[in-house]
């Protein structure tokens, strides 16, 4: 085709530091970071001086503080060494990678229309993409170079043609497997054979074929057996997320009447209010929190939710692993995708609110018709099901449920969602590879990215199957009352635009806010329009 501009070879834009990346580094960044080392030499100092036996009262304190400082830096690079090998996880289940990874080649392959067509045209209920056949595409097909475009963030947006059949090899073993290749002599017949099947249909997907051999320049991304990146931090930063988190806790009980409690390994705040009926009630609200502080970090959210929504229960899951809270026992264990969507959905049943049999077949002592309609009438209106409001991280634990109890979820809404289009690479590169240029990015690299036990989840415990949401696994994806997603054009961490692309080409048009200005996180922030329409999508009638 001529005339069609193979942006798959375009080289990565030259990126700049800006003048916030240095306001960051200079006021918060280097203060925290280089705590520990003035620790270390301020204990060094009046020990070796021997000026420790002169100090006053305040000196002696801050002496104490700086020891107790050093001590925990010594505990914090041993934790980071335990993290550092490769990810001792096996593969996860051959079937569903299998699934996923063909899953992921058929997207974009159907002449689905830009703008989603006609709503009322869209009435199978797995559209496009899952019905289409890998055939093999002409490098000048716009689909084939689009998909290349896309696949190159796991190579560093190196030019296409630069990357060799041993890298693309190297990505796909780890991709099906979770581990490094090994030698062709070493790899088991079948690993081989899947490996060589992979690679024959992404090809084909691609429409160019691997030149032989390797470039060490287009290392791909292998997130959980590249090396870690941890920075270190002072206790005191941790100290005091844990306690204003806890304070948190403790206001929730006494200003909004919530109670925390726990089912296994699962932690969460509770608030029922009083006389509220499950049967005709407002429907439940259920908030998954993503990266970063915890509760400090979405205290002002969740405060609202109390405050205005006091005629429905809301339970918010809480995530320590995710939310630095160094001090919980669980800091380093990541709950994985069946112990959160089993815990959670035993304890939605539990409370009445959404049933775990939903499929399952309930005798009917009836001896008329209509006395049968009205019990399956009452069976409906018990299990209506949840509303579920994800951020960011979190919608990977909303995916879970969807893929495990999508009957539990009457009604999701997601915001900032990374969950779409995981396979793309653009969330891995840019939020855990990408040197930070802005204020932002370094941001997120330092206080989220690189912190001890993001680093262990994202980097040692992370399931790319798992955590990609499909559009055919959303329940009434189409239907704005059940599904919303929020999206912001100028997002630092995911590429707004391509998930927006592939909700509307799937026909989600009334549901998808999309703030061509808007930035992660910002359409929860107070006062923001996107913040101001995701309350009142919450506050709509239930259906």
């Amino acid at each position: 085709m001529d005339g069609v501009v193979d942006i798959s070879e375009l080289p990565a834009s030259t990126r700049r530091r800006t003048l916030s990346f240095y306001v960051v580094l200079l006021t918060l960044v280097l203060p925290l970071w280089s705590a520990p080392p003035l620790a270390w030499a301020f204990v060094i100092y009046s020990l070796h001086t021997g000026k420790i036996w002169s100090y006053a009262f305040r000196g002696r304190i801050a002496f104490a503080l700086a020891l107790i400082e050093v001590f925990f830096s010594v505990y914090h690079v041993q934790l980071a060494r335990q993290i550092a090998p490769p990810t001792t996880a096996g593969p996860g289940d051959a079937l569903e990678i299998k699934t996923a990874y063909v899953r992921l080649l058929k997207t974009g392959l159907a002449n689905l229309p830009v703008d989603g067509g006609d709503e009322e045209s869209l009435v199978v209920n797995r559209p496009g993409s899952p019905e289409e056949s890998i055939v093999q595409l002409e490098k000048h097909d716009l689909r084939a170079i689009e998909f290349r475009n896309s696949l190159r963030n796991w190579f560093r947006l190196a030019p296409w043609s630069s990357i060799r059949a041993l890298e693309v090899r190297k990505w796909l073993y780890w991709s099906m497997f979770n581990a490094d290749m090994p030698s062709s002599e070493q790899m088991p017949s079948l690993h081989k054979e899947a490996l060589e099947d992979a690679l024959a249909l992404l090809q084909k997907r691609t429409g160019t074929n691997f030149p032989e051999g390797s470039n060490p320049h287009t290392t791909p991304l292998r997130l959980t057996i590249d090396p870690t990146f941890v920075c270190w931090r002072p206790i005191t930063f941790y100290a005091i997320i844990g306690l204003v988190n806890r304070w948190l806790r403790r206001r929730y009980v006494s200003n909004f009447g919530a109670t925390l409690q726990r089912h296994g390994n699962l932690e969460y705040l509770l608030r029922v209010p009083r006389g509220w009926d499950r049967r005709h009630g407002p429907r439940p609200l259920v908030f998954v929190h993503g990266l970063g502080l915890g509760l400090l970090q979405y205290h002002i959210l969740i405060s609202k939710l109390f405050r205005i929504f006091t005629d429905r229960p809301i339970l918010i899951p809480l995530q320590p692993q995710i939310s630095q809270d160094f001090f919980h026992p669980q800091f380093l264990v990541p709950v994985t995708r069946h112990q959160m969507a089993d815990n959670l959905a035993r304890v939605l049943d539990k409370l009445g609110w959404a049933y775990l049999d939903t499929d399952g077949d309930q005798e009917l002592d009836t001896d008329s018709d209509e006395e049968r309609e009205k019990v399956n009438r009452d069976l409906l209106q018990e299990r209506r099901g949840i509303t579920m409001l994800s951020h960011s991280n979190g919608t990977y634990v909303h995916a879970w449920m969807l893929k495990a109890y999508p009957n539990m979820l009457a009604r999701s809404c997601f915001v900032d969602p990374v969950t779409f289009c995981q396979w793309e690479g653009d969330v891995c590169y840019k939020f855990m590879y990408r040197p930070a240029m802005t204020g932002f990015e370094l941001l997120m690299r330092y206080f989220v990215g690189s912190e001890l036990g993001v680093a262990n989840l994202l980097q040692r415990h992370f399931d790319w199957v798992s955590n990609t949401l499909w559009f055919e696994e959303i329940p009434n994806a189409r239907d704005p009352s059940k599904s919303r997603f929020f999206l912001g054009g100028k997002d630092d961490i995911l590429n707004a635009e391509r998930i927006k692309k592939y909700l509307i080409s799937h026909g989600v048009r009334k549901g998808l806010w999309y703030d061509p200005q808007g930035r992660h996180g910002q359409a929860l922030l107070k006062g923001t329009t996107g913040h101001e329409e995701i309350f009142r999508w919450l506050q709509e009638p239930d259906s």
